[in-house]
């Protein structure tokens, strides 16, 4: 499988945090790719997040998010939904990157909905129309969990 590397940007366009990835799907406005969580074992909401977790990551070239499915390292279980609001993310042949935009919204395996960051994202001090894109993405997550049928 064809290795990609995942970009993290700030709003300056700087890289915060990259990893390697392997593509599983590609089509003309997403991609899904496989990674393994390389940070050391973590307490997040209601689980823990540990080093090699599998990471199913799609990231949208039309959207104003990404979707991380998160599966447990030891017996493959669905974790949750980790979803990052993000500008829409740029493919090119061997990288994915994507500008941050703060808010994320947690989804348990239970379907459980929380919605993070808020106050960081007031931090970032967005203008008007950064700002509502964002929560319009936010918005259409949470329909997408609504029905228990995230996209993939």
């Amino acid at each position: 499988m064809p290795v990609m590397k995942i970009l993290k940007k700030n709003l300056a366009d700087e890289v915060t945090w990259q990893y390697d990835s392997e593509v599983l799907r590609h089509d003309e406005t997403s991609i899904t790719v496989e990674a393994f969580f390389n940070r050391d074992d973590m307490p997040f909401q209601e689980i823990i997040l540990k080093r090699n977790d599998r990471f199913v990551e799609t990231f949208f070239t039309d959207k104003w998010y990404n979707i991380f499915e998160i599966y447990d390292r030891d017996d493959g279980k669905l974790k949750g939904w980790y979803c990052n609001i993000t500008k829409p993310a740029v493919i090119e042949d061997d990288s994915v990157s994507y500008v941050d935009l703060a808010l994320d919204l947690w989804v348990s395996a239970d379907g459980k909905r929380k919605v993070l960051d808020e106050d960081e994202l007031e931090e970032l001090g967005l203008d008007e129309d950064l700002k509502q894109k964002a929560f319009a993405g936010l918005h259409e997550l949470e329909g997408y969990f609504e029905t228990k049928n995230p996209p993939r």
